[in-house]
């Protein structure tokens, strides 16, 4: 962790600015060829994705990056068809991907909407497919109802560790988590005068590390390393 003076990376003030944040973000992280998987993320309850989505799309063609947006299943491809048609020809879902032949390989960035726990297998395969980088937009790999037991262990070291974050902003109770890349994550609370700026991590905090900066405590207390014992014994059972 490193103090708050290190906190470049300002907390968009809504949602458009958030969206264009996550845009920069995005094509910041496919131009520094560090990985070819990111994940960018707008936890925001009731978010209407689609929107989000087409929008990112659009913004990436404007920056000459040719891309392919893929949605998990037939019925939400359909209707991102229906609402952009300028980018009808370049959509699909995992089924019509995957049965999609080709004699060279695409090296089109594949945007890939909303995968969620149950996609997981469908999604691997899509991406172990595709030869072009990915982006991961408000999905989610991991199932709470795995919980920390041997499946979810493997998922972490093989699928899920092929993954890094480009953008992700998340509200929190008091506070707001931010990462824009190639800055680092954020923690913000929120104040009577607004939102400031507490500390920040090269890696995602966790949410007890999270809860103790805003409460003004040491996250290397003993009580959070007790919970973290705790943890470790929960996946010890499983």
């Amino acid at each position: 962790m490193t103090s708050s003076e290190d906190t470049t990376s300002s907390l968009p003030a809504d949602l458009l600015m958030a969206e264009a944040q996550l845009q920069n973000a995005v094509i910041a992280a496919l131009a520094s060829g560090a990985a070819r998987r990111w994940s960018a993320n707008l936890r925001f309850e009731n978010l209407r994705v689609l929107p989000v989505a087409l929008r990112l799309a659009r913004a990436l063609l404007a920056k000459d990056c040719p891309v392919l947006v893929v949605w998990p299943d037939a019925g939400a491809a359909a209707l991102a068809r229906r609402d952009a048609d300028d980018l009808s020809a370049v959509t699909m879902d995992f089924n019509q991907l995957k049965r999609k032949e080709s004699s060279t390989p695409d090296t089109r960035v594949l945007l890939a909407i909303g995968p969620q726990p149950s996609d997981y297998d469908d999604f691997e395969a899509v991406c172990d497919g595709h030869a072009g980088p990915v982006v991961m937009l408000n999905g989610r790999l991991e199932d709470a109802a795995v919980g920390i037991g041997s499946v979810a262990r493997e998922r972490r070291k093989g699928f899920v560790a092929t993954w890094l974050q480009a953008y992700w902003l998340q509200p929190l109770e008091g506070g707001a988590l931010l990462r824009s890349y190639p800055e680092n994550w954020q923690l913000f609370r929120l104040d009577p005068d607004g939102y400031r700026p507490l500390s920040s991590f090269e890696t995602r905090p966790d949410p007890e590390t999270i809860s103790a900066v805003l409460a003004g405590e040491d996250p290397d207390g003993l009580k959070q390393q007790l919970k973290s014992v705790d943890r470790f014994l929960d996946g010890l059972q499983n």
